[in-house]
């Protein structure tokens, strides 16, 4: 299943969020799974939605509603069916926004974890935080991550042996910070540096069943416009999370926007993933990695 907010242009009151589910046969046609309609005469738009499957078979899909990033909120559904029906729409607990892009992770002890963050009204402050809840989407918490002078959104998880995790995130710094975690996610270092460009950009990673990480950038800097540096985007592997190898390329164009992607896999090998492709279509591609890491 892949879901993302579609309409006329990001931020007009009429951006749903839809969802096409493939098959055998392809894809299906395009369904709308949510919206943001508050009443007959009000409505804003939808935002950043992010699918998540529990380990006890729940389809959460978590998204964000109103009239930009420094005002929206959270909201959710839950599907038992594996999205042939759905809840009715539930607004998250006041002050949680659930996982800003990049889907949670789900912990030993059964709690899901979400990569967070927040923008400022005045859009000069950003900060990357984690939020924390049940099972069953409840007793939500709220974990503080200190930035140091970085500007960061859009966290995305790594995880590694003995209770070890990894941040990364866009920053406006050009660069993709990162911050760790030794206790299953309860406290994380400070914001650093990390070793890979980053154009301001939507990245998003998994680790692997064999612990490989991978992750899916742009490794272009800024530049003068908001979308200058998204016309490559790439596949990076990495055994630590600190040295990282491009093994492939999705798209690499002297012009074009090809960005927000999302990545998974599964316990077959299959590395799945999607990013928008100039700004009017999502494309997708199926991976497996071979021996001497490099991606088919």
């Amino acid at each position: 299943m892949a879901a993302w907010f579609g309409g006329t242009a990001e931020g007009n009151p009429e951006v749903c969020i839809w969802m096409s589910i493939k098959s055998p046969h392809g894809w299906t046609r395009p369904a709308k799974l949510a919206d943001g309609i508050q009443s007959p005469t009000l409505s804003y738009a939808c935002w950043n939605p992010v699918l998540f499957e529990t380990k006890a078979g729940t389809l959460c899909l978590f998204y964000k509603v109103g009239p930009n990033p420094r005002e929206w909120w959270g909201m959710y559904k839950i599907s038992k069916d594996d999205g042939n029906t759905w809840s009715d729409a539930e607004k998250l607990p006041a002050g949680f926004l659930g996982p800003i892009k990049n889907k949670p992770i789900q912990l030993i002890s059964g709690d899901i974890l979400y990569p967070s963050s927040t923008e400022s009204k005045d859009e000069k402050h950003w900060a990357i935080h984690m939020e924390i809840s049940n099972d069953h989407l409840s007793n939500w918490r709220y974990i503080t991550i200190n930035c140091d002078t970085f500007q960061a959104i859009q966290p995305t998880i790594l995880s590694y042996s003995n209770h070890k995790l990894q941040l990364l995130a866009r920053s406006k710094q050009n660069i993709l910070v990162q911050s760790w975690s030794a206790d299953d996610g309860k406290t994380w270092s400070a914001v650093t540096k990390s070793s890979l460009p980053n154009p301001n950009s939507g990245v998003d990673a998994v680790t692997l069943p064999d612990h490989k990480q991978l992750l899916v950038y742009n490794p272009l800097p800024a530049g003068k416009n908001w979308w200058d540096g998204r016309s490559i985007l790439k596949l990076a592997v990495s055994n630590n999370g600190e040295e990282w190898q491009d093994i492939y390329v999705f798209e690499n164009a002297k012009s074009g926007e090809f960005s927000y992607p999302a990545i998974i896999s599964n316990d077959t090998g299959d590395i799945h993933v999607t990013y928008t492709y100039n700004r009017n279509k999502i494309k997708y591609i199926k991976l497996r990695l071979e021996q001497g890491l490099t991606a088919r």
